[in-house]
């Protein structure tokens, strides 16, 4: 199924449908604020699994992001968040950027045997109101992009044409990035921070010079 939402005035009715799509177990491709992604309920252990397959990654090593709502989520899930390191965050997101932190026990069990996890807020109102409305995270990973046609990463429509058997919705709000989120890892501390990957987040406006 694919359904056309609006990112300014979201229709209640899709939203409802796709959170009730997550909440029994669903596997959606949606916007985020960069690339369209794949995402499910993070708590759902098979629709991880599920991801993965689609992905064409081991679910013991994949780097699934946790999207959340707000900020909030790093209480529950990280261990040794600094000032420093909740000034940064603070500074990127909501944002193109992705922070790699170190999992506390508190992370959902599937996921336990990962000493890291990596945090989302993306600026875009659909990831936003999905977690509001579904009350937890979203587990997520980009879409593959092929660098020869990159319309069939960004363009709902394709996505669609491609996915359509395997994901339960594709939420269509328009052609997307092709630009990935800028990956930032501080699960050593702010005296050791490394980037993964330079992406659509500049480096520089949050204040990051190496």
């Amino acid at each position: 199924m694919i359904l056309k939402i609006h990112p300014d005035n979201p229709q209640g009715r899709h939203i409802d449908r796709v959170v009730e799509c997550l909440r029994d177990g669903g596997v959606i491709i949606y916007p985020t604020d960069t690339v369209y992604g794949l995402g499910c309920d993070i708590n759902n252990k098979k629709a991880v699994e599920r991801i993965c397959r689609i992905k064409g990654i081991d679910p013991k090593k994949s780097h699934l992001s946790c999207v959340c709502e707000d900020l909030a989520i790093i209480g529950t899930y990280a261990n040794h968040v600094t000032t420093p390191m909740y000034k940064l965050m603070k500074a990127a997101l909501p944002g193109p950027y992705t922070f790699i932190l170190e999992a506390s026990k508190m992370i959902p069990k599937h996921f336990q045997h990962k000493k890291t996890f990596g945090i989302r807020v993306a600026d875009h109102s659909i990831p936003k109101i999905l977690c509001e409305q579904l009350g937890n995270p979203i587990a997520s990973i980009s879409l593959p992009m092929d660098e020869n046609q990159p319309e069939f990463s960004n363009d709902p429509e394709l996505i669609y044409q491609r996915y359509m058997k395997e994901v339960d919705i594709v939420v269509d709000c328009g052609v997307g990035g092709i630009a990935a989120s800028t990956v930032i890892d501080l699960s050593n501390g702010e005296q050791d921070i490394e980037v993964i990957r330079e992406g659509k987040g500049s480096l520089e406006e949050i204040g990051l010079v190496f």
